[in-house]
């Protein structure tokens, strides 16, 4: 499974990156605004400059001219951009031309297997199910999850399963056992990924030990 991190924080993705197993980031409007930034093209070049990996960068138009306007401009920031389009009607097309022309997408807000199963028939590189936002809602996200990769694996899709909406440790945990190729995950659950108290305690009577055999051979 690859990890990437979903944030448009600059410092957030150093963090990350510095870790050594991040794989890509996943940037949206909302975390653009979070983040702050004069300029989103430069933003978007200096996350590129940072992580080794695929970009996710999206669109804000919802017309077929307009996404394909902004896609192509995303695209030539650097080679690592994937232009991040809608899961709506006039996405779906630009999805088809955007594969045409050799530029890579994330096919982003899904919430259904039918979905799922368009974007792939219309060449998106990558497919993002939003299983935090269905759980909210009393829905079983990781049984979207399901869904699509056994739907994708019947037909040989090339189109990768992007779990997006994560929550917690156990929905990357569950995803990685479904078969999802992507986990992209805030900062947050990365950091609780690495924790737990059986590893702190086993750590500091390693140290005590290790300090008290110090002692003993310096005596």
């Amino acid at each position: 499974m690859k990890f990437f991190i979903d944030t448009a924080d600059l410092d957030e993705i150093r963090e990350a990156n510095d870790l050594g197993v991040l794989d890509g980031v996943t940037t949206n409007p909302s975390l653009m605004k979070k983040a702050g930034g004069a300029d989103f093209h430069e933003h978007i070049f200096r996350i590129c400059e940072i992580v080794d990996g695929d970009v996710s960068a999206e669109v804000t138009a919802t017309d077929f001219d307009g996404i394909m306007s902004e896609g192509r401009t995303l695209a030539g920031i650097h080679k690592n951009v994937v232009v991040k389009v809608p899961l709506i009607e006039e996405g779906i097309k630009a999805l088809k031309a955007f594969r045409s022309e050799g530029i890579k997408t994330n096919c982003t807000l899904c919430f259904s297997a039918p979905q799922a199963l368009i974007a792939a028939k219309a060449g998106a590189n990558y497919i993002s199910p939003f299983i935090g936002r269905l759980d909210d809602i009393s829905n079983d996200g990781l049984q979207l999850i399901s869904q699509i990769v056994t739907i994708y694996q019947n037909y040989n899709f090339d189109t990768e399963v992007l779990a997006a909406s994560i929550r917690h440790p156990m929905h990357v945990v569950a995803c990685a056992e479904l078969g999802a190729d992507v986990a992209t995950v805030p900062l947050s659950v990365i950091k609780k990924i690495l924790k737990h108290p059986l590893t702190d305690v086993g750590l500091e009577k390693f140290l005590a030990d290790w300090d008290q055999y110090k002692e003993s051979v310096s005596a």
